[in-house]
């Protein structure tokens, strides 16, 4: 194992990445995180008192749940082993576990632990419970759905958020001035500004985008045009398999039922951009057609399906602007749940029990009514004569209201 746990066993001569060389070196230098590792936190209180437990860190690619791995595992006192699940297996964990009885209580850090399946995670549960093995997790995925419910309840949670804008251009600055960053070189405000914009709160993406920036910069100085160069097309934070993907069609669809059209383009545009399936864009506007506008523009369901048919038949780039369409009208149509409530309200009289067909609205051809005669007496046929008095619902439900058009 090396001695910095900042360094790989197999030292590279190529220079490694600005955000690699910026990482913190300690907890004070981490920015943007104070919630959860800031003075008066839970986790900085078990640092501190080196009572670490196990721990999941979750959150975005580069807010820093590594550095903060990192940087626990270097204040405690246990033996630290650090894999990736991206390249370990259970013969990796049972490794160190036996390390662990041999040289006690050991701190493993698992990047990517959502790459664990939920076998490979029960390796390691049985020490974890014993307290043999401390685990801190790091995965950008939601743990409730990726990580074992028994490995979970045995661990603390911590939830990091993007970086603010803010946050993005202290570690911004601090590249610039820092002998492991960029010394010598210089920035405009509004190049700063720029890409702490455009990162998503990603301080990797930030710091990608600064190195690159610096490569076209004239006598080393760093110009919103050379950012503008470096970034020539934003990054969008989406993942259409993870979190990220049922965050933002939650927002999209949101934003159509609330009827904001710029909102429903913006989500719409980050998921098209981010590689997002256009039919399951066009499938979701489709359901909102029947369930938030409904009948209160009735054409709605025409558009959304037109605007599905359009994406199957040219496909994108140009289909963009049919789901585009189709999401401004949506969001611009009168909404009404009647149709869900009706539904909601019927179904919950079915799940206590069936009632029979009263018998002058039962089939009544030929066929059936050699079986049962009496089937189809008394109906009387709407064209032909008034039905006023008619009943059409199963006595134990008359009178009940399930169509409701407000």
């Amino acid at each position: 194992m090396p001695d910095n746990l900042f360094e790989d066993s197999e030292r590279s001569e190529a220079r490694p990445p600005l955000a690699a060389r910026m990482r913190p070196r300690s907890i004070d230098e981490v920015v943007g995180q104070d919630k959860v590792i800031g003075p008066g936190t839970t986790l900085r209180a078990l640092i501190d008192r080196d009572e670490l437990r196990s721990a999941i860190l979750w959150g975005p690619a580069g807010t820093g749940k590594t550095t903060i791995a990192y940087l626990v595992a270097e204040r405690t006192k246990s033996p630290v082993e650090k894999l990736s699940a991206i390249s370990a297996g259970v013969a990796d964990v049972r490794k160190v576990i036996a390390n662990a009885r041999k040289f006690g209580r050991t701190v493993l850090f698992l990047d990517e632990i959502h790459r664990f399946n939920r076998a490979q995670q029960d390796a390691f549960l049985g020490a974890v419970e014993e307290g043999l093995i401390i685990l801190i997790g790091a995965t950008t995925e939601n743990p409730f759905f990726e990580v074992n419910s028994p490995l979970l309840s045995r661990s603390l949670l911590f939830r990091l958020e993007p970086l603010e804008p803010e946050a993005v251009r202290t570690i911004l600055r601090s590249a610039l001035t820092d002998e492991r960053g960029l010394p010598g070189f210089t920035a405009d405000d509004d190049a700063i500004d720029w890409i702490a914009e455009k990162a998503g709160g990603d301080g990797r993406t930030a710091h990608n985008a600064l190195e690159a920036a610096s490569a076209l910069a004239e006598n080393n100085h760093i110009t919103l045009e050379n950012v503008q160069q470096a970034m020539a097309r934003r990054v969008v934070r989406y993942d259409k398999a993870q979190d990220r993907h049922y965050d933002v069609i939650s927002a999209f669809i949101k934003s159509m039922r609330g009827s904001d059209p710029d909102a429903a383009l913006y989500w719409l545009f980050e998921m098209i951009d981010g590689g997002e399936d256009p039919r399951f864009i066009a499938r979701r506007m489709v359901v909102l057609a029947s369930e938030d506008v409904g009948l209160a523009d009735p054409q709605a369901l025409v558009v959304a399906t037109a605007a599905a048919q359009a994406n199957e038949y040219v496909g994108l780039p140009e289909s963009a602007f049919a789901l585009a369409q189709a999401a401004v009208y949506l969001s611009l149509a009168p909404k009404s749940n009647a149709i869900a409530r009706a539904m909601i309200a019927v179904r919950e009289d079915l799940q206590q029990r069936s009632y029979e067909v009263p018998p002058h609205l039962k089939q009544s051809d030929k066929q059936m009514s050699r079986k049962l005669a009496r089937e189809g007496k008394g109906y009387k046929y709407p064209h032909d004569e008034s039905d006023e008095d008619q009943n059409y619902r199963p006595p134990e439900i008359e009178g009940k209201k399930y169509w409701d058009p407000r």
